[in-house]
Formats: C-alpha cells, sequence, structure tokens
C-alpha cells in the first residue's frame, strides 16, 4: 500500500473544492482560513494528536469537506479502499433484524437535512437503509440496536454514501461493539462509570442523585448523542471530538452534562426520583458544546477510569470496546474485533452462569450449609471463568443435576 497516496490524496482532493455531496457542508459560521490550512495539514501527515487538538478547539472540525478529510483518519481507515459496492452486499443472507431496520429507518431525518422534497428524502431514507443493511449483512454476528440508525444518519449526510460504509463499519467494530451483542448488560455497565465520575468530581450531587440508576443516560451513550441532539451543526461538531477520543470519554461526556445541571437537579426533591431521571433523560436544549467538552476533558484528565471508586473500571471486561480501542493510533483490522466479540459472548454467558448459581445459593440456603455453598458456588465460579466455553456442555449437565439436589433438601 501506498503511504504517499494514503496521505496526501484525500486532503489535497477535498481541499481543492468545497463538497458538492452533501447541502451541509456549512456547519460553522465563522470561517476561519488559518485553521482550516491547519486541519488540511494535519490530514496529510495524518497526525492524529494534532487533530485531537483541533477537534478540542472552539468549532471542532467546521465544515463537513474538512471532515470528510479528518474522520477516516480519526477512524483508522482508508477512503480509497475497497468496500461492499452495487449489488454485490445484496447477495448477502438477509440478517435478522432488517425488519426493525425498516421500520427505525421510516422514522428517521426527522430534525435535518432541512427544506427537501418528499422525493429528495425517501432517496435519503433508502441510502440510509442499504448502508445500515451493508454492515449487518456483511457482519451477521452483530446485532442491530434501535438508535444505531441515528449513528449512521449523521454520517451518511457528513460523508456521503460512499465514505458512511467504511466509516459506520469502523465504529461498529472497534467503537459500539459492546452495544451490538445480544444483551445490553455491556452496555448497562459502562452507565455505572457516570456515578463514580460524579463521585470524585462532587460528593453532594452524587448524595442527591443516588437514588436514581443511570439508565437515563442509555440513549444517548448508546447512539453517540445522534438521538439526543436536534442540530445538524452541533452534532457534526460532537462527532469530531468523539471521533477524535478513546470510547470512554462519551461516557465522560455524560458525566459533565449532569454537572453543568447541577442547580437545577438539586432543586427537585430527593423523594421525587422520578423526576430526577426524566430530567436527566432529556440532554438541555439548547446545548453548549464547547464548554461541555472542554469539561469532559477536565474530568477525564483530572478522574481517569483507572482512579474511578466502586472498582467500576475493573469490572469491565478486558474485551470491551473501552478497553480495547483506547489508542486510536493502533490499527486494528476486522477479525480482531470479531474475535473480541466472540470473546465478549463467552464473558456474557460466564456471567449469566455465576448469576443462575448465586441465585440457587439464596433460594436453597440453610443456615448450617450456607457457608460452604457459598465457598462451593465461589469456585464453581472461578472454574467457569478459567475453562471457557469448552466446559458449557458439562456444565449444563452438572447444573440440572446440582438443582434438583438443592430442591429436595
Amino acid at each position: 500500500m501506498d503511504s504517499d497516496k494514503n496521505s496526501s490524496i484525500p486532503g489535497r482532493r477535498i481541499a481543492s473544492r468545497l463538497n458538492s455531496e452533501t447541502s451541509h457542508n456549512q456547519t460553522t459560521p465563522n470561517f476561519n482560513g488559518k485553521k482550516r490550512d491547519e486541519i488540511f495539514r494535519a490530514c496529510e501527515a495524518r497526525d492524529i494528536h494534532a487533530l485531537a487538538s483541533l477537534c478540542l478547539s472552539e468549532g471542532g472540525l467546521m465544515q463537513d469537506d474538512l471532515r470528510q478529510a479528518a474522520w477516516p483518519i480519526l477512524l483508522g481507515y482508508d477512503p480509497n479502499s475497497n468496500h461492499l459496492t452495487g449489488s454485490e452486499w445484496t447477495k448477502m443472507p438477509v440478517h435478522d433484524d432488517e425488519e426493525q431496520v425498516k421500520l427505525d429507518v421510516d422514522r428517521s431525518f426527522v430534525h435535518y437535512p432541512n427544506c427537501q422534497s418528499e422525493k429528495e428524502l425517501d432517496g435519503k431514507k433508502k441510502q440510509l437503509s442499504e448502508l445500515i443493511t451493508k454492515i449487518l449483512r456483511k457482519y451477521p454476528m452483530l446485532c442491530y440496536f434501535q438508535g444505531y440508525h441515528d449513528i449512521a444518519q449523521v454520517l451518511l449526510l457528513v460523508l456521503g454514501v460512499e465514505q458512511a460504509s467504511s466509516a459506520l463499519e469502523r465504529i461498529s467494530l472497534f467503537r459500539i461493539r459492546d452495544y451490538m451483542l445480544p444483551t445490553l448488560a455491556p452496555a448497562l455497565k459502562h452507565l455505572h462509570l457516570i456515578p463514580a465520575i460524579i463521585h470524585s468530581s462532587d460528593r453532594k450531587l452524587y448524595r442527591h442523585l443516588s437514588g436514581t440508576k443511570p439508565f437515563f443516560a442509555l440513549a444517548a451513550t448508546l447512539t453517540l448523542y445522534a438521538h439526543d441532539i436536534q442540530e445538524y451543526s452541533d452534532i457534526a461538531r460532537l462527532y469530531d471530538f468523539i471521533l477524535s477520543h478513546e470510547p470512554v470519554v462519551s461516557i465522560y461526556l455524560f458525566a459533565a452534562v449532569i454537572l453543568s445541571r447541577k442547580k437545577e437537579l438539586f432543586e427537585i426533591p430527593l423523594d421525587e426520583p422520578e423526576m430526577i431521571h426524566f430530567t436527566l433523560s432529556k440532554l438541555p436544549h439548547p446545548i453548549k458544546l464547547d464548554g461541555l467538552i472542554s469539561s469532559t476533558m477536565e474530568l477525564y484528565s483530572t478522574h481517569p477510569p483507572e482512579k474511578l471508586p466502586f472498582r467500576v473500571w475493573k469490572k469491565i471486561p478486558r474485551s470491551s470496546v473501552l478497553k480495547t480501542s483506547r489508542d486510536l493510533s493502533l490499527q486494528a483490522i476486522p477479525k480482531e474485533a470479531m474475535e473480541l466479540l466472540e470473546q465478549q459472548k463467552r464473558d456474557i454467558r460466564r456471567g449469566e452462569l455465576r448469576e443462575k448459581a448465586v441465585r440457587v445459593m439464596w433460594k436453597y440456603r440453610r443456615p448450617a450449609g450456607s457457608i460452604g455453598l457459598a465457598v462451593f458456588v465461589g469456585v464453581l465460579s472461578y472454574w467457569i471463568m478459567r475453562n471457557e466455553s469448552s466446559t458449557m456442555p458439562v456444565w449444563r449437565l452438572f447444573w440440572g443435576r446440582f438443582r434438583s439436589t438443592f430442591q429436595r433438601l
């Protein structure tokens, strides 16, 4: 592969013109020529650190033609590489979730783009449906979730049809893989980082929110905020930030949103957790992104994941994207992501088996035998963890006998 070709052509090609494929190019009103040149120089050098710094500055990457040069670098793909085109993907087996995709696509493009005819809107929906279906058929082990189409919609509008496919593939495999498993359990583990971040930053606010589970953040974090942000310029600018930093920073962003609203939250009585949940489930509008991004990075720097309380970071599996996608400069390949996904599935199965063992211990507990049973369950859990999936058939047989024995006690 020619490194000069990969590093120089995308930036120079796009620099020579404003993109004509999308009508949303001007996403920042203040045109900054000097910053524009800095962005293209960083793209030509494929300098991820320089791009990340520029994404933190006011307005981010400013315009969509600049994003078309920068996002492929941040996501680690070559915009000139081959991907599924034409009718190739239509010959692949149908994915189980395609009916849900159709339902969600029918509800897409609500807030943006604006001023389009029904015909143009139908065309965009067709492109969006094909974009999502391509990825699901190429990677049938991925599970679609409602809100995935919101992410795909942003990529389609910013990057255009051709580039959006590669971008969505990389995001699916290396940024939101935890959300595309058969269960949302890994996503819920992500959310438990939020109270830990709040605890580290503001104990008083943490105590005020302690009666509310962090599930209020699920929709926003699951969709990388695309479901909740209504302005195209805002979501494009926010994606500059999200894509230029490791995945866990997206969780810190929600914590920063909570901290920015603490005055409002303190006004809600402690005996109204439902109102707290409702308030936090909606992002503020309008949203002041540059200030929130600055606060997010301060939180991340002051309270890094490894130092968060309650062992929340340790509870995140090693196969999670939060731990495997920390270094953006590493050029991971899809095969690695698929191996990690299979590991995650095994981790989930082991966790479910441990939970079953604990439930049986509780249900059939006896005062005299509770300590011995607890030790047994601990040893059993360790054995499950060490022996991976090869033990599953043996475990299932043993589990049935173990349960029937205790039912006779």
